[in-house]
């Protein structure tokens, strides 16, 4: 095709979702050059919104969430167990924190988010105290399930909060939600729906309590025993499950020169991330939970979109991009979906 890119060399960062196809669809467009996948779990990508569904009810084991490779990836070199630290811009490389540098003529941004953890920190290493993204977290979850707990109090109820305790009281498990705002998943689906979110969780026998906030969690010979309320009131548990949402992991980025920070990495509709002069860069793009993106269907406003139809579709479209001619180049223009149990 008269016009495509001519990248030999192209580096994904992120070893998840949005990373896997990714890979999948430049392999799929013809991208015959070295492809590079780093990740910083030791794990293969592998599928996440099982592991506070199937996974914790018992379906799946947590080592069972593979994803498929969908197309064939060939020669691909995969650099798992190491996270980046740096994108050096003008060498053209992503530094690892081992030290390794990896050359690149394009580069994928796709390191999607973290649990925001427990802010007190001897409080956040009581045993018992967990919270739930990674396979290594579902397993040690389902290890203190599975020993026979009394209570498990959830701390905060949005979509992971509210299915872990969905899962608890699938399995018969005593369970409290505390939510600061005025019912389940406000933040993200408004009151209407929260309100019907609410009445699901009384009806099933969760305990829960909104408009409060959790100032304290407590423990007896390192072991988490109960959490204190804003309101004065005290919740004996045994596991206490912190669900407050996520942090995008994009410090690695910080002397890119690219527009990061908390909010994410800036993208223009086509994926190609922004720069801190309002510029777009040519070689580096972004997609997945991390991307911050003009969105052409809702007035080009900023969006980040964590959940996986946005991974997936941004993926797509990032890695089309990448190696299309520049007039070949669609925008990320997809309905924001998703789902839950």
């Amino acid at each position: 095709m008269p016009g495509k890119s001519r990248a030999q060399r192209i580096v994904i960062v992120g070893a998840s979702l949005a990373g896997l196809w990714g890979a999948a669809t430049l392999r799929k467009e013809g991208f015959d050059g070295v492809l590079t996948i780093i990740g910083d779990e030791n794990d293969p990508p592998y599928d996440r919104p099982p592991l506070t569904k199937q996974v914790l009810t018992g379906w799946v084991a947590p080592d069972h969430t593979v994803l498929p490779h969908l197309e064939p990836l060939g020669d691909t070199r995969w650099l798992l167990g190491t996270p980046a630290a740096e994108l050096d811009r003008r060498a053209g490389e992503v530094v690892l924190a081992d030290g390794t540098r990896v050359p690149y003529d394009l580069v994928l941004i796709a390191t999607g988010v973290r649990n925001r953890p427990w802010p007190v920190d001897d409080q956040a290493a009581l045993s018992g105290v967990c919270g739930i993204r990674t396979r290594e977290d579902a397993a040690r979850l389902i290890g203190h399930l599975d020993a026979g707990v009394s209570r498990v109090v959830v701390i905060g109820a949005g979509f992971t909060g509210s299915e872990v305790a969905s899962a608890c009281r699938h399995r018969g498990i005593d369970v409290t939600v505390v939510e600061q705002a005025q019912a389940p998943l406000t933040g993200a689906l408004g009151g209407v729906i929260g309100d019907v979110a609410a009445k699901l969780h009384t009806a099933n026998g969760v305990d829960l309590r909104c408009g409060v906030t959790v100032d304290a969690l407590e423990g007896s010979g390192g072991a988490f025993r109960a959490a204190a309320l804003s309101d004065g009131t005290t919740v004996d548990a045994d596991v206490a499950v912190v669900a407050l949402g996520g942090l995008r992991n994009t410090e690695w980025l910080a002397d890119s020169g690219l527009a990061s920070g908390p909010l994410g990495v800036a993208a223009d509709a086509g994926c190609r991330a922004v720069a801190v002069n309002g510029l777009v860069t040519d070689d580096v793009f972004v997609a997945g939970d991390v991307a911050r993106f003009a969105h052409p269907l809702f007035d080009y406003q900023f969006l980040a979109l964590e959940h996986w139809e946005n991974a997936v579709v941004g993926a797509q479209v990032a890695a089309r991009n990448m190696i299309c001619a520049q007039q070949d180049r669609r925008p990320h223009a997809c309905v924001p979906t998703f789902w839950s149990t």
